[in-house]
């Protein structure tokens, strides 16, 4: 349990620290609008719940892929190509950002 509490607080310190760079921001901003405008876009054409099409964001992003919601419509379907296309970029981009001031840090007790 102390493990993930060090790594939630790693995590949150790695943010912290991204948001404060101007192209951290940026991307930060991009990522989170990319998940807002995937979410209103599910809920309102395919009909899904709030949660849902924001779960569907998230999984889809990550590359996950679960498959236990996916889009019925064309339109659905079109938008699923041009969110997944323009989404896993910005997404690794960001983790890749969000990665550096972990990587950077001297481990503590390591020679």
């Amino acid at each position: 349990m102390l493990g993930l509490l060090v790594q939630t607080y790693r995590l949150v310190r790695a943010v912290v620290l991204l948001v404060r760079q101007p192209e951290g921001r940026a991307l930060a901003l991009l990522v989170v609008v990319q998940l807002v405008g995937g979410t209103v876009f599910y809920t309102l054409q395919e009909g899904w719940s709030w949660l849902d099409a924001l779960y569907f964001c998230v999984t889809t992003l990550a590359t996950v892929g679960l498959g236990d919601l996916t889009p019925a419509t064309a339109p659905g379907q079109l938008f699923t190509i041009v969110f997944i296309l323009t989404g896993v970029g910005l997404l690794a981009a960001f983790i890749s950002m969000l990665a550096q001031p972990l990587r950077s840090a001297p481990e503590r007790g390591r020679r």
